[in-house]
């Protein structure tokens, strides 16, 4: 096997003094690190040999080495403070007294011990997830354990598997973190009862997907004699079952957040806790963390309480349901649902006259077989029974961050969890507009309040016109990127000067953060959390990271569905562009794939124009620009790259144009190969 005696990674001690740094590891594939630390200029290289156990995406301590003499700084790890990831997928060589585990990775990193006591029935060559258990600093090489073997059978659930990983998401809970889920009892004490406020008299009800099983938030309603309307907001109260510091709390942190792939979800707690415990379910008794509002019929509110609950579901709908409720004006409980959708519509149109904007996105939901792979593709609509539930969470969330901003202890600000959108930057607008003014929008650049005016004015304008998608997907990518932050700027986006998020704490950490605050904010037992900036950072890269990883997962399921169709010809627009070809999403699936520049070298030569997003032909003038509709084959759907490849399939006339030395008008129709 020639394992035995491979080369042991060195450890060495840094005596030159130097500075200690903390930041990321990245690790290129030839082996070479670097370390990326907030607020320095430049990268820290790090030479394999001082690694010291440091894999890609670690957070590390680095120690500086000499003087750099105005060159890269050059540097030692000297701690690894987290990892990114301990589970990996790769294979397993076995001989007679011990296995070597093989990671397939991009990036470089050392094999794997496995004792034989740890391989966990698995046989020579399986491919296999194994967690790496220890690695210590004295040269010996790190050593792991077997969690689970793949099934050879089904590369879908090994590429769903490696893609969590990829992103740092185990795929198991670890032993002590489940122990303390299993002693949580699941039954609600008379004492816990009296401590809250009791409205499980009250009409409430879910409404969720179809497929959902853990449902954080529920909606009652009532009328009140004064005319106006009680409404509470009811969230899973997931903080009273997690408590600070457990090894349960500890994985949540850790993870931040659940993951939604095609196939399935990883959840950020336990099953027991995420669709049992805490889970709103029908016809049971369930304590919950609520905002109760008194709205008027205009959809003004005129009070509000917070406050631990104890809450009674008499329903659960689905989207489709409440839907069709409201198309028909008629079904179960159609006065309350017709009522609430008519104040959810009044705020909505209150937020966007009130500088919200207005983007819309089209997300795709695949069609899955038995065995996971896709037989069909449907595009995600946002209709009234989703902007019901989004308003009224909107609502609850905006309530929540106003009153926290509003208290102070001992003269200062208590530190908190925002949700922060910030204003859009300037370096990525200019170009923007001077684009969207070429089809014949203007735009107020003069303060963040009338740049949102011109956005809304834009989207209403552009509204089932050709250029629709291209300025909708720019006007998105100038945006600057929502985080989580304890410095309160206000949520640009959405328009509201504060704003958390507190409604999904059985999926996102931060919700979890947020209920523990305010909990102690109401209890006036506020006890400061000095790495609460820290955490929500932490919050903000998971949440990236799982952001990733769905993108990566829906990019697998559209290769693998592609792959049905290699040869036949789609209608598409362009929805990238760059110096080496043009992205195309196909109408009919919303499949992106890469029309390479190299396809198109027989017929001109094509050079990418930054200001107008096109390629632009040398010779015969003729452009590819973000938006425009073309037709395209596609040519190949590599699973292992998730990528896809297409050729644009027009290209006859633009030879023949070429031959002429002018440009034909591309045909408006094509056959689509049966």
């Amino acid at each position: 096997m020639g394992r035995k005696n491979a080369k042991k990674t060195k450890h060495r001690s840094n005596s030159g003094g130097g500075k200690t740094f903390k930041g990321n590891m990245d690790v290129t594939r030839s082996g070479m690190g670097f370390v990326i630390v907030p607020d320095l200029k430049i990268d820290i290289m790090v030479r394999p040999g001082d690694f010291n156990t440091a894999l890609h995406g670690d957070t590390v301590i680095v120690r500086t080495k000499g003087s750099g003499n105005g060159r890269r700084m050059q540097g030692e790890v000297e701690d690894v403070v987290q990892r990114k990831r301990t589970e990996f997928v790769g294979h397993l060589e076995i001989s007679k007294d011990f296995a070597f585990f093989i990671p397939e990775m991009d990036k470089p990193m050392p094999d794997l011990y496995i004792p034989l006591s740890s391989i966990n029935n698995a046989k020579d060559r399986d491919r296999v997830v194994v967690r790496l258990v220890k690695w210590e600093k004295d040269g010996k090489r790190p050593v792991g354990e077997v969690v689970s073997v793949l099934d050879a059978e089904n590369s879908n659930d090994a590429a769903m598997k490696e893609i969590l990983l990829e992103n740092g998401f185990p795929l198991e809970f670890p032993e002590d973190a489940l122990e303390v889920a299993a002693r949580i009892p699941d039954t609600i004490s008379e004492t816990e009862i009296k401590a809250r406020k009791d409205v499980r008299d009250i009409l409430t009800f879910t409404i969720d997907p179809i497929d959902a099983k853990d449902f954080d938030d529920a909606i009652s309603f009532r009328e009140l004699k004064n005319g106006n309307y009680e409404i509470g907001v009811h969230i899973a109260d997931v903080a009273h079952y997690v408590e600070p510091d457990t090894p349960l709390d500890k994985v949540a942190y850790q993870k931040a957040t659940s993951v939604y792939l095609p196939d399935r979800v990883n959840p950020m707690l336990p099953e027991h806790i995420s669709n049992v415990l805490c889970s709103l379910r029908p016809k049971e008794d369930k304590l919950t963390f609520s905002a109760i509002f008194q709205i008027t019929s205009k959809a003004e509110v005129k009070q509000y309480w917070l406050g631990k609950t104890i809450i009674h579901s008499d329903h659960r709908f689905t989207y489709e349901e409440v839907q069709a409720i409201i198309e028909t004006r008629d079904g179960l409980y159609k006065d309350e649902i017709l009522l609430l959708n008519d104040l959810a519509q009044r705020m909505r149109k209150k937020r966007f006259n009130k500088g919200a904007i207005n983007f819309s996105s089209t997300e795709v939901r695949f069609k899955l077989d038995e065995k996971g792979d896709p037989i069909g593709i449907m595009i995600k609509e946002s209709k009234e029974s989703h902007q019901l539930i989004e308003e009224f969470m909107l609502l609850a969330n905006r309530y929540v961050a106003e009153n926290i901003s509003k208290l102070k202890v001992k003269g200062k600000q208590v530190p908190f969890p925002y949700r922060i959108h910030d204003d859009p930057d300037e370096e990525k607008l200019l170009p923007f507009v001077a684009f969207a003014k070429k089809f014949g929008h203007s735009f107020d650049t003069s303060s963040p309040e009338a740049i949102a005016a011109s956005f809304n004015q834009l989207l209403m304008d552009v509204h089932g016109r050709p250029e629709q998608h291209v300025l909708e997907q720019l006007g998105i990518r100038t945006m600057a990127k929502a985080k989580y932050t304890t410095e309160n700027v206000g949520h640009y986006g959405l328009g509201f000067e504060h704003y958390c998020h507190f409604t999904s704490p059985i999926r996102r950490y931060p919700d979890v953060m947020a209920h523990r605050i305010l909990q102690q904010v109401l209890e006036s037992t506020v006890t400061i959390d000095k790495k609460l900036e820290e955490k929500c950072k932490h919050c903000s890269e998971r949440e990236r990271a799982a952001m990733e990883a769905e993108r990566a997962a829906n990019k697998y399921k559209q290769v693998q569905y592609m792959k049905n169709y290699l040869g036949e010809e789609f209608e598409g627009v362009i929805s990238g562009v760059a110096s080496f070809g043009f992205w195309v999403e196909t109408v009919e699936h919303k499949c992106e794939g890469l029309v390479s520049v190299n396809s198109l070298l027989e017929y001109d030569e094509f050079r990418h124009v930054e200001s107008d997003y096109c390629l632009a032909g040398q010779r015969s003038g003729k452009k590819f620009r973000m938006g425009d509709k073309v037709w395209i084959k596609v040519v190949a759907a590599n699973l292992t790259k998730r990528q896809l490849d297409y050729e644009w399939v027009v290209a006859e006339e633009l030879a023949k144009a070429k031959a002429e030395n002018e440009i034909k008008p591309e045909r408006q129709k094509a056959k689509k190969k049966k």
